[in-house]
């Protein structure tokens, strides 16, 4: 009887071994899926945000070097003449010419860039008077000055640099016949009468077509003077405008194609030096003085055996022990 119950708790038990060792396998299998799973999304959130980090980077260096690399491409300013009124003889109103001072700085820095061409223009809203029409042809002088008050030219420029510093252009009104004014003041009549349109005419003259600032004395103002003292004004603007040329035509003329490439071009400089430095620490943890040994990689060849032979012996104990469960069950 009693080999009887020792060969039926034989039989339950044999099988138990083989699904308890199914069991630790899959247990096993499971939690290295999991593991794999959640190494994978650190892993894939660490190179998402560094990827960000160094897009961010790129931008960053590209917006700074465009806004310190290029210069303001336009710049406008009401011009404001003044004159003087107390005249010795009474049959003249005005005693000098109208002249206007313009600064050519804002918030305590140069409007114009070292080095950059421009063309600066100046404009005249001038009514359609009789008096202007008989003034016909006016002069316009402009000259630059410095911070000091000194005249932007020196005597050891050439001559044509000298002449930069100061400009003198004509400007006249168009001519109308009396016929077509007349025409068309009977055919704008309404809107004159309602003050939507007035009888002006927009004179543009062109007073530096390439002017460039000198680094050493850089113009701080500029002083533009009508050489008529009966020309009348409504209003006038100076304008400033940049010529650009090689890579500023470039940045201006083609924002979007230069951010596309200048950031690119950030971000694959960075992504190198990130990836250099990272394999530099990746070598120096791998072969870290505390892991070499005398023995090079014959100690990690000795410990793989050592592992395998301990693999082996815990295998031949397990046959070991099913064989002799075996034996009791052929008796």
């Amino acid at each position: 009887m009693d080999r009887e119950s020792d060969l039926c708790q034989g039989d339950v038990g044999e099988p138990a071994l083989p699904v308890a060792q199914v069991l630790l396998r899959l247990q096993k299998t499971v939690v290295a899926v999991v593991l794999r799973i959640r190494q994978t999304i650190v892993q894939s959130f660490v190179v998402s945000s560094v990827v960000v980090l160094l897009l961010w980077i790129a931008a960053f260096l590209y917006g700074s070097f465009y806004y310190s690399y290029m210069p303001r491409a336009a710049f406008s300013t009401p011009v404001h003449y003044y004159y003087r009124t107390d005249c010795e003889s009474p049959s003249s109103f005005l005693c000098t010419y109208p002249v206007a001072n313009i600064s050519l700085m804002r918030n305590k820095k140069h409007v114009l860039t070292f080095g950059q061409a421009y063309q600066i223009s100046l404009q005249l809203e001038m009514p359609d008077s009789p008096t202007n029409q008989e003034q016909g042809m006016f002069m316009i002088r402009a000259a630059c000055f410095s911070r000091d008050g000194g005249q932007v030219a020196s005597s050891s420029r050439h001559a044509s640099k000298q002449l930069s510093a100061s400009s003198s252009r004509f400007g006249i009104l168009r001519y109308q016949s009396d016929l077509l004014r007349y025409l068309g003041t009977l055919l704008f009549l309404p809107a004159f009468l309602s003050g939507a349109a007035e009888q002006k005419q927009i004179l543009d003259v062109e007073l530096f077509s390439d002017y460039t600032d000198d680094p050493y004395t850089p113009s701080a103002t500029a002083v533009i003077e009508i050489l008529s003292n009966k020309v009348q004004i409504y209003s006038s603007h100076l304008y400033i405008h940049a010529h650009f040329s090689g890579l500023r035509y470039l940045l201006f003329n083609f924002p979007l194609i230069s951010a596309v490439v200048g950031v690119s071009s950030n971000f694959i400089f960075l992504s190198l030096l990130f990836l250099i430095s990272y394999m530099r620490l990746l070598l120096k943890v791998e072969w870290s003085p505390g892991q070499l040994r005398s023995d090079g990689l014959l100690s990690f060849d000795g410990t793989t055996m050592n592992n395998n032979q301990q693999e082996d012996g815990k295998d031949a104990v397990l046959q070991n022990h099913l064989v002799s469960r075996r034996q009791p069950q052929q008796m």
